[in-house]
C-alpha cells in the first residue's frame, strides 16, 4: 500500500513539473517593463479571459412553454386569496338598537318610547323649533348640498357667516368650517404636524385625535392620562434628549373634556408647561364647546385662561350645537394655512348649508338662553348624587362633566368579561326600565387603553323624573349583575 502512494506522488510531481515548465518555456526570457513573465502569469491572464467571456453570456433560461389547462386549473384551485379584512371574531360582532324617531332626551327603539342617555344631545336643542325654523328656510333659499368643496364653488354665504359668527362668539379672529366633525381633527393635526415634528398626546384621547396624528407622520410621545405630573416630565425629556428639538415644530394635543374618561383637562396648568418648555396647544372642545364655562365659551371660560393662549382650537358640532360639521378657530394665518393645506376642507365637499344656518341660530339661542346650561348643571349634579352609592360601579368623571362615566370597582383579568358585565347592565336598565345607555365598547382601530365603562350622556332637554328614573335603574341593574363580580 505505501508504494502504490509513493508512486501516485511521484507522478503527481512530474506531471506538475512538466505543466510548469511547458508554460514557462515560451516565456522564461520574456521581460515586460522590467517585470519577469513567468507561466503562472499566462495562466492567471487565461483565467481572467474566461472569466469576462462567462459572464458576457447570458444566463441560461429553460425554453418558454404556455401552460396546458390542467396545468392552470390545478394552480387555480391551489392558489387561496389573502383576506382584505382581518377575521371576525365574535368580539366585533355587534348589532346597536336602531332608533325609529330622533336621538332626543326621548326615543323610540323597536317601537318602545326610552329615555336617551346615548346621544351628546348637551342642550336639548335636537329638534328645537327655532333650528327647524333655521333649517327650513335655508333648504328652501339653498337646497340641499353644496355639490363642491370651498375652494370650488362650494363656499355659500352662510357658510362665512356661520365662520365669522363662531369667531365672534368664542372671541378669536378667525374661524374655519369642516364638513364632518372627526374630519376636522384629522385634517388639522396633518396641516400642521409633519414627519419629524414632536407631538406630545395624552394617551386618553378619542380616535379622531388618533387618526390625524398618525396621518401627520410625527414623532408621537403619550403621556399619563390628564396626569400634569406626568406631562411635565414628558416635556422635559423630550426637550433635554432631543438635541434638535428647539428647531422642531412641537405640540401639546390634549380634549377639553375626554370622551374616554368624562375627565376635565387642567388648561391653566397645561398653559404654565406650554409656556415654559415652548411648545404650541391644539385643544379639542367638542364635547366642551358650549356646555364649560358660565356662558358656554368652553374650556378657556371654564379655566379663565385668555382664548388667545391656545394655538389651535377644533370642536365638533354635532354635540351641542346639534347640527353636524366642525370648526377650527385662532388667528387669522392658522386659519389661513388650513385652506390651501387642509385635506378635509380642500377636497370634501363643503357644509349644507342648512346645517351651518341651523349652527348659527344654536349659538343665538345659547347666547339668548344661558340658563339652559344652568339646566345642564344641574342634571348633571342629580344623577352623580343619585349614582353616588352604585354597587360595584364608580364616577370617574369630572363633576361638571356631561360625560357620566362609570367604571367597574374591580375590574376582571379580561376585558372581554369587563366589557360583557357593562353590557349586561345596559341591556337590563333598557329592558327593564326603558333607559338607554352605551357601553364604552372601542372599534379594532381605537388604541386607547383607558379603562372601558358606561358613558351616559346627560342632556338639559332631561326632565327630573328621567334623570331620578335613570339613576335608581342602574342601581338595580348593577346589583343584580354584578353581586357576584367582588
Amino acid at each position: 500500500m505505501t508504494n502504490v502512494m509513493e508512486s501516485v506522488l511521484e507522478l503527481a510531481n512530474a506531471t506538475v513539473d512538466w505543466v510548469t515548465l511547458a508554460f514557462n518555456a515560451p516565456f522564461a526570457r520574456a521581460v515586460v517593463f522590467g517585470v519577469h513573465i513567468g507561466g503562472h502569469l499566462f495562466v492567471e491572464g487565461l483565467l481572467l479571459v474566461v472569466i469576462l467571456f462567462l459572464l458576457s453570456q447570458k444566463s441560461y433560461k429553460p425554453p418558454k412553454r404556455p401552460l396546458t389547462k390542467k396545468e392552470i386549473d390545478e394552480l387555480c384551485d391551489e392558489w387561496v386569496p389573502e383576506s382584505l379584512i382581518p377575521p371576525i371574531t365574535e368580539e366585533m360582532k355587534s348589532e346597536p338598537p336602531v332608533l325609529e324617531s330622533a336621538a332626543g332626551p326621548h326615543t323610540v327603539i323597536n317601537g318602545k318610547e326610552v329615555v336617551n342617555f346615548a346621544s351628546a344631545n348637551y342642550l336639548g336643542l335636537l329638534g328645537h323649533e327655532k333650528l327647524l325654523e333655521s333649517c327650513t328656510s335655508s333648504l328652501e333659499k339653498y337646497g340641499v348640498g353644496s355639490c363642491g368643496p370651498r375652494g370650488f364653488y362650494g363656499t355659500i354665504d352662510v357658510h362665512l357667516d356661520c365662520e365669522a359668527r363662531i369667531a365672534k362668539f368664542l372671541g378669536t379672529p378667525d374661524s374655519i368650517l369642516y364638513s364632518y366633525g372627526l374630519s376636522t381633527m384629522f385634517s388639522a393635526i396633518p396641516a400642521f404636524c409633519k414627519k419629524g415634528d414632536i407631538i406630545v398626546v395624552d394617551e386618553g384621547v378619542h380616535w379622531g385625535i388618533q387618526n390625524g396624528l398618525y396621518l401627520s407622520r410625527s414623532t408621537i410621545v403619550y403621556f399619563k392620562h390628564n396626569d400634569m405630573e406626568s406631562l411635565q416630565s414628558t416635556l422635559k425629556k423630550v426637550t433635554l434628549d432631543n438635541k434638535r428639538a428647539k428647531k422642531l415644530r412641537r405640540y401639546i394635543v390634549v380634549e377639553a373634556i375626554y370622551q374616554n374618561s368624562g375627565q376635565i383637562a387642567p388648561l391653566d396648568e397645561i398653559i404654565r408647561l406650554k409656556e415654559k418648555y415652548r411648545f404650541r396647544v391644539l385643544l379639542d372642545e367638542s364635547n366642551s364647546f358650549g356646555v364649560l364655562g358660565k356662558s358656554g365659551r368652553g374650556l378657556t371660560e371654564h379655566c379663565g385662561v385668555p382664548v388667545g393662549k391656545i394655538d389651535i382650537i377644533t370642536a365638533s358640532m354635532g354635540h351641542a350645537l346639534a347640527t353636524e360639521g366642525g370648526f377650527c378657530t385662532g388667528n387669522a394665518r392658522v386659519i389661513d394655512h388650513q385652506r390651501l393645506s387642509s385635506s378635509g376642507y380642500v377636497f370634501s365637499a363643503s357644509l349644507p348649508p342648512y346645517l351651518a344656518s341651523a349652527a348659527i341660530t344654536a349659538i343665538d339661542i345659547i347666547e339668548e338662553n344661558p340658563d339652559v346650561i344652568t339646566k345642564l348643571k344641574k342634571n348633571i349634579a342629580m344623577l352623580r348624587k343619585g349614582l353616588s352609592e352604585i354597587q360595584g360601579l364608580e364616577i370617574v368623571s369630572d363633576a361638571e362633566s356631561p360625560i357620566v362615566y362609570l367604571r367597574l370597582r374591580h375590574a376582571t383579568s379580561s376585558l372581554k368579561e369587563d366589557l360583557q358585565l357593562l353590557k349586561d347592565i345596559a341591556d337590563r336598565v333598557l329592558k327593564e326600565d326603558s333607559i338607554f345607555v352605551v357601553t364604552s365598547k372601542r372599534s379594532t382601530l381605537d388604541k386607547c387603553h383607558l379603562p372601558v365603562g358606561i358613558r351616559l350622556f346627560v342632556s338639559a332637554g332631561h326632565s327630573e323624573s328621567d334623570v331620578l328614573k335613570a339613576s335608581e335603574s342602574l342601581k338595580r341593574a348593577a346589583a343584580a349583575v354584578l353581586a357576584g363580580n367582588k
